[in-house]
C-alpha cells in the first residue's frame, strides 16, 4: 500500500499544547538559557519500515567543539515496546529511506573511506545502504563525483534515482584547471545560503544499487533538477525542473522522464512555487502544489501524468505545504498550517470536503501513513516540548508517543505555556495573538514586555516549541507575538492583505494587539516594551521604531531598511512587484515611502541591529545603512556582524547562542534599565 510522506514545514508555530510528555518534574526547575540550545536534540524525518513494525529517524544535535550540527539515524519500534536505539554514529548521516523489502536502509551520509588519505579532501555525501538482516556494516552505493543531495528507491529495490550535480559544459572525465573569475549570462546568480552560483548543475541519476553503476538522465545546463518521485511501475520518474536564467517565482515545472533515460515530459501547466509531485496509485495523474501566478498562494492541483490541464482541488484549502494520494486514488492527504497550527487533511476529490486527519493546539509535520499497516508516525510539538516521534492509527486515533530526547532537559526547565488571544484590527478585520508570561509570573508583580514579529509576510506564528520564546520568558520577559494580516494559515485575502504597503495595515494590526494585550494584562509594564524580528519581522521592527516612541528597545534581526537600495542586491532582485504594484521602476514612489529609512530621522528608540555577513536574501549593507542613518540621525544603536552566517543567522551553533545572548544584553539594559549588562563580546 502506498505512503504518504510530510517532510518539515517552513513555518515557525507557536501555541499550548494538549499533548501529554513523559517527565516527572523535579522539585526544582529553572528558567531556559541561551546554553540549553547545546543540550536540545532535534527529532526529524521519520519513516515507517514496510512492514509497519519500525520506525526509522533522526537525531541532530550540536556539537559545540566542532561548532556544528551532527545527525544520526536512529531505529525505534512502532509499537513503543523498547527504546530507541542508535544506528550511525560515523560522520552525520541523514534522509533515511527504507528499501520496499524492508531488508535494507539508505542514508546520505559524508563519511571518509577507510582507505582515504590524511590529506584527501573533505568527502562529498554520497548514498549509503545498511543492511537489516544478520548485520553488517553500511556499503556505499554511490560514487558520484559531486556527491548526492538527495535520492528516492526504484519501486523493485533495484536502483536509486538520484541528485548530484555536474560542471555545466565541462568534460567529466577530465579534470582541468578553472579559473577563479565568476562569469555569468544571467541575472540569477546567487542564492541565499549558498552564495554565488558556479558552474554546477544539479541532474537526475538513476545508479544500480547492487553495482553503483550510474548514468545521468537529465543533462541540461540552464536547469536544476529536484524531488525525484518513480512511478508506480517503476517506468518513469517524476522530478521538480527549475530553470535557472528566468525570475526567482515563475520558473518550475514537474517533468516526467523515463528511468532508462529519454526527452523529458512537461506535466504541470503552471510555472510558480511548485512542490511535492506525487504519483496516483494507478499512475495516470500527478498531484502537486503549485500557485497560478506570483500574486497567487499556492493550491493543490492534479495533471494527468502525460500532461494537460491541471485541476485545481479544494480552491479554498489554505497553503498547503506538502501533499500524497491516498490509497485507492480517490483522495488527497495534505498538509497545511491553519491558524497557528500544522495538521494533515484529507482531501476528498469528487466532493472537494477537507476533513482534519489530525487535531488540537499543536503541529503535527513530516508524517508518514501506511494504510496496509494501519499506522501513521509522524513528529508533534508545542510550546513547551520540542518535536518528538509519536505514532497513531491512520485515522489520527490511537495515539502514542515513541521518543523522549528532551525529558531530561525539559525536567530541569520551566517553561510558560502559551495564551491565545483573538482582536478587531482598526478595520474591523481579526487578528490572532498568543502571550508566553514571564517565568514564576505573579500577578501583583509588574514585567517588560517583548512584541515579536514573524518573517514573511507569508509566515505564521502557532504551535510549534520555539526555544528563544523561551529564553526571553526565563529572563523574565513576557513575550507577546501575533499573526498579523500577511500572515499564511488565515486564508488567502488576508495572506495578500499586505499587498500595496508593508508597513500599514500590518502595522496597524499590529499595534492595537500590543494595546489589547497590554488592557487585558495589567502586571506588564507598559513603559518597558521591548519590539523584535527577522527578516519581515525585522523589516517590521525597523518600521515600528521610526514611527512610535512607545517601545523602549529595539532588536532588528536580517531585516530591510531600504527597499530601493535593495532590490537590485538581493537574491530575490526585484521580488516586491506583487507587493507593490509593479518593479521598482514603475513604483518607485511606493518602495521609497514604505521604506523606514526614509524616517529614521523619527527614530528614538535604541536600536541594535544583527545581521549575517553573507545574508543573499537581505545583504549586509541593509544593516549597515540602517545602523549608520540611526547614528547620523543620534540614536543610540550598536551593529553585530554574523560572519559566514546566511539570512536565518543561526547556521553555526555557536553564532545561535550569541545571537540570543546580544538579544538578552539589550533588553537588560535598556528595558531593565541594567546599566552594567556586559556585552557578550566583552564577557
Amino acid at each position: 500500500m502506498k505512503r504518504q510522506t510530510f517532510p518539515l514545514v517552513f513555518i515557525t508555530l507557536l501555541v499550548s499544547s494538549v499533548l501529554v510528555f513523559a517527565g516527572q518534574p523535579p522539585a526544582q526547575r529553572r528558567g531556559m538559557t541561551s546554553a540549553d540550545f547545546f543540550r536540545l536534540q532535534a527529532v526529524s524525518n521519520p519513516h515507517l519500515s514496510p512492514d509497519g513494525k519500525l520506525v526509522a529517524f533522526v537525531v541532530t544535535v550540536a556539537d559545540q567543539k566542532q561548532n556544528r550540527q551532527n545527525s544520526s539515524i536512529w531505529m525505534v519500534p512502532a509499537d513503543g515496546s523498547r527504546a530507541p536505539w542508535q544506528l550511525t554514529t560515523v560522520q552525520s548521516s541523514r534522509s533515511p529511506e527504507w528499501r520496499p523489502d524492508g531488508r535494507e536502509l539508505a542514508f546520505i551520509s559524508a563519511r571518509p573511506e577507510p582507505d582515504a588519505s590524511a590529506t584527501a579532501l573533505t568527502p562529498r555525501a554520497q548514498v549509503y545502504v545498511l543492511p537489516l538482516e544478520g548485520g553488517g556494516e553500511a556499503r556505499r552505493v554511490t560514487n558520484l563525483k559531486e556527491g548526492v543531495e538527495s535520492f528516492s528507491w526504484s519501486r523493485d529495490g533495484t536502483e536509486i534515482a538520484c541528485i548530484s550535480r555536474t560542471l555545466r559544459g565541462a568534460d567529466q572525465g577530465e579534470k582541468r584547471e578553472r579559473s577563479d573569475v565568476r562569469h555569468y549570462l544571467h541575472s540569477w546568480y546567487k542564492a541565499d545560503g549558498f552564495g554565488y552560483a558556479d558552474d554546477r548543475r544539479a541532474q537526475l541519476w538513476v545508479v544500480d544499487a547492487r553495482t553503483g553503476n550510474a548514468r545521468q538522465i537529465t543533462t541540461t545546463d540552464d536547469r536544476h533538477a529536484s524531488r525525484p518521485v518513480w512511478s508506480p511501475d517503476g517506468t518513469m520518474i517524476a522530478f521538480v525542473s527549475q530553470r535557472i536564467a528566468v525570475d526567482v517565482e515563475g520558473n518550475m515545472d514537474v517533468l516526467t522522464v523515463a528511468a532508462s533515460g529519454g526527452l523529458p515530459r512537461r506535466v504541470s501547466d503552471v510555472e510558480f512555487r511548485i512542490a511535492s509531485p506525487r504519483w496516483s496509485p494507478d499512475g495516470t495523474r500527478i498531484a502537486y502544489i503549485a500557485a497560478a501566478d506570483e500574486q497567487a498562494i499556492p493550491k493543490l492541483r492534479v495533471s494527468p501524468s502525460i500532461g494537460g490541464q491541471s485541476v485545481v482541488v479544494a480552491g479554498d484549502f489554505t497553503f498547503p505545504t506538502d501533499v500524497d494520494w491516498a490509497p485507492g486514488g480517490k483522495a488527497l492527504v495534505a498538509a497545511a498550517g491553519v491558524k497557528g497550527e500544522s495538521h494533515l487533511y484529507r482531501v476528498d476529490l469528487e466532493t472537494q470536503k477537507v476533513t482534519p486527519v489530525t487535531t488540537g493546539p499543536r503541529a503535527v509535520r513530516q508524517a508518514e501513513i501506511d494504510e496496509k499497516a494501519g499506522l501513521m508516525v509522524y513528529v508533534a510539538s508545542d510550546a513547551t516540548h520540542p518535536d518528538e516521534v509519536f505514532a497513531a492509527d491512520p485515522s489520527g486515533q490511537g495515539e502514542r508517543q515513541l521518543t523522549h530526547f528532551n525529558d531530561a532537559l525539559l525536567n530541569e526547565l520551566e517553561l510558560p505555556p502559551v495564551e491565545r488571544l483573538s482582536w478587531k484590527s482598526p478595520d474591523g478585520w481579526t487578528v490572532d495573538g498568543f502571550l508566553v508570561k514571564p517565568r514564576g509570573w505573579q500577578a501583583d508583580q509588574t514585567s517588560p514586555m517583548v512584541l515579536t514579529i514573524h518573517g514573511g509576510p507569508n509566515g505564521m506564528y502557532g504551535v510549534s516549541f520555539q526555544p528563544d520564546f523561551q529564553i526571553l520568558a526565563g529572563a523574565g520577559y513576557a513575550v507577546f507575538f501575533t499573526n498579523p494580516r500577511g500572515s499564511s494559515g488565515y486564508g488567502e485575502k488576508f495572506q495578500r492583505g499586505v499587498a500595496n504597503e508593508w508597513g500599514g495595515k500590518a502595522y496597524e494590526d499590529i499595534m492595537s494587539g500590543v494595546d489589547v494585550v497590554l488592557a487585558r494584562n495589567p502586571w506588564i509594564d507598559r513603559n518597558r516594551l521591548g519590539v523584535t524580528g527577522q527578516s519581515y519581522g525585522g523589516f517590521m521592527t525597523n518600521w515600528i521604531v521610526s514611527h512610535t516612541d512607545r517601545f523602549r528597545a529595539g532588536v532588528t534581526l536580517s531585516g530591510i531598511s531600504d527597499f530601493v537600495s535593495v532590490e537590485g542586491l538581493r537574491d530575490g532582485f526585484y521580488g516586491h512587484s506583487k507587493d507593490f504594484g509593479g518593479d521598482l521602476f514603475h513604483s518607485f514612489d511606493t518602495y521609497w515611502k514604505y521604506s523606514p529609512i526614509r524616517y529614521a530621522a523619527s527614530v528614538k528608540t535604541p536600536v541594535l541591529v544583527l545581521h549575517g555577513e553573507s545574508d543573499q536574501r537581505v545583504p549586509l549593507s541593509q544593516g549597515e545603512e540602517w545602523f549608520r542613518a540611526l547614528k547620523h540621525f543620534g540614536v543610540t544603536s550598536e551593529l553585530v556582524i554574523f560572519p559566514r552566517e546566511p539570512h536565518s543567522l543561526r547556521r553555526e551553533p555557536k553564532h545561535q547562542i550569541e545571537l540570543m545572548d546580544w538579544i538578552l544584553y539589550w533588553f537588560d539594559r535598556y528595558l531593565n534599565g541594567n546599566q552594567r549588562a556586559v556585552r557578550p563580546d566583552e564577557r
